[in-house]
């Protein structure tokens, strides 16, 4: 059983934050790390004017790579689970693959895809998958015979096991994987958007705030992705909530 975020744990860890953010910027004292008594009423008017355009392609960006990722990753897993013959197979290469970071392979993408949204929706897709891919594989092989073939006695072809069976057991892995590779996303994200781009909280942060010494501004954008990464973890979580209450404490 895993225990549930409540509302109020959620807003304790918010302060906890902002307390020691003000704290840091207490000691500091310097215009590197102003005060979240500056930075976040700045916030709340940036994020309606340019900010907000950039909040905007970034969550875009984001939102369609792990769709993408999920399109892919979730049926190559169940297969890969249920079928061992064709794991036999995949499974020595998803075993060298899965550990090498994929953010190595970003000059190539722009090589082979050129510099464009799609070069980086493409490789944050690319480490989600794998992230996905190697958890519902991991669930699907762990599926009970028997129970796979007491519905198979009662009649059902593979489309009534897909739908009853597989499914079902997939997607709390596939929620799971979701929300741990959130942050992974984010960190891609961040990167990957750091040049060669006009929107994007990457080029916000480090092109138009911080290599012109704008501090203020630039917490401003990493307000901004921390408040993207957390809308979309605790979306994930709320889906997660809905559908495996039965996996969940108060």
């Amino acid at each position: 059983m895993k225990k549930r975020i409540t509302f109020g744990s959620a807003l304790m860890g918010l302060a906890m934050l902002l307390l020691l953010w003000w704290m840091g910027a207490l000691v500091v004292n310097r215009p590197i790390l102003p005060s979240p008594f500056t930075v976040v009423p700045l916030f709340f008017s940036a994020i309606t004017g340019e900010l907000g355009l950039h909040f905007m392609a970034s969550a875009a960006r984001v939102l369609a790579a792990v769709t993408l990722a999920t399109l892919f990753a979730a049926p190559a897993g169940l297969a890969l689970g249920q079928i061992p013959a064709l794991d036999r197979i995949a499974g020595p290469f998803i075993a060298i693959v899965y550990p090498i970071p994929k953010i190595i392979f970003l000059p190539v993408i722009y090589v082979l895809m050129g510099i464009t949204d799609l070069s980086k929706v493409t490789l944050i897709a690319m480490i989600i998958f794998f992230q996905i891919l190697v958890v519902v594989r991991d669930e699907a092989a762990g599926l009970k015979k028997e129970l796979i073939l007491s519905v198979k006695s009662l009649g059902a072809g593979q489309r009534a096991l897909f739908r009853y069976v597989y499914l079902p057991a997939s997607i709390p892995a596939v929620l799971t994987a979701l929300r741990i590779s959130t942050g992974t996303a984010i960190a891609v994200l961040f990167i990957a958007e750091q040049s060669l781009t006009e929107y994007g909280l990457g080029y916000y942060i480090v092109v138009e705030t911080y290599q012109v010494l704008m501090y203020k501004e630039m917490y401003t954008g990493i307000m901004a992705m921390g408040v993207l990464g957390a809308a979309l973890y605790f979306a994930i979580y709320a889906i997660e909530l809905k559908v495996n209450k039965h996996l969940y404490v108060e």
